[in-house]
């Protein structure tokens, strides 16, 4: 069972929220924060495998929340902002991936169990939006280019840029999900990158894929 915290200061969403969850048979709401406050005591005392959370709540936003559990709960930000710049403050707050409001229910659950087996996730819609604010400010730490990868290599970055899980590109190309997870590793080293944005990045940024394609 996959133990869910939603966290959201919009009473009515987090209902919405619950009822989805619990709708199916594999997930499970065990509490919910109206507040960051609120959110990081929920966590910690429940341990929840993924914790929903929204962007802008009272007290303490949900940057900062992220970066207190961060070390006992995986999050999900679910955001209405597309082009906050919290956005990017979430993901290097070690958010596991980043989600619309808008994304049809299907789409968020299946995120959930994503984050939950410990992938990460950047929603296709907004990966762009990532890229266009990387290149305008600073914000995150440049990765060398795409020397020294394998063709193989290129092609897993290619599809983490497009925005597949690891389970996705494993059927892509025929590839065990232990195989992606060590094409993974290694790209991580030989970029230099910290994490999956990184290598979106890195993609982007190589020209091996583009914002238009």
């Amino acid at each position: 069972m996959i133990r869910v915290v939603v966290a959201d200061d919009q009473a009515l969403l987090r209902g919405s929220f619950r009822v989805l969850v619990d709708s199916e048979p594999d997930l499970e709401v065990v509490g919910e924060a109206g507040t960051g406050v609120e959110a990081v005591s929920v966590a910690r005392e429940r341990r929840p495998d993924v914790v929903l959370m929204d962007v802008r709540m009272p007290e303490m936003d949900g940057i900062e929340a992220t970066r207190r559990i961060r070390d006992v709960s995986r999050v999900l930000v679910v955001t209405m902002f597309d082009l906050d710049s919290y956005v990017y403050d979430a993901l290097r707050a070690g958010a596991s991936g980043f989600l619309l409001k808008d994304t049809p229910p299907p789409d968020l659950l299946a995120a959930i169990r994503v984050v939950a087996s410990g992938e990460a996730l950047l929603a296709p819609t907004v990966t762009r939006r990532l890229i266009e604010e990387f290149t305008r400010t600073p914000v995150l730490a440049r990765v060398r280019g795409l020397e020294g990868i394998t063709e193989r290599e290129r092609e897993v970055l290619t599809l983490i840029a497009r925005g597949l899980s690891n389970g996705e590109i494993a059927g892509h190309l025929q590839l065990s999900l232990a195989t992606v997870k060590t094409h993974i590793t290694r790209l991580l080293a030989k970029l230099e990158a910290r994490d999956r944005a990184q290598l979106v990045i890195a993609a982007y940024e190589s020209g091996l894929v583009s914002a238009a394609g």
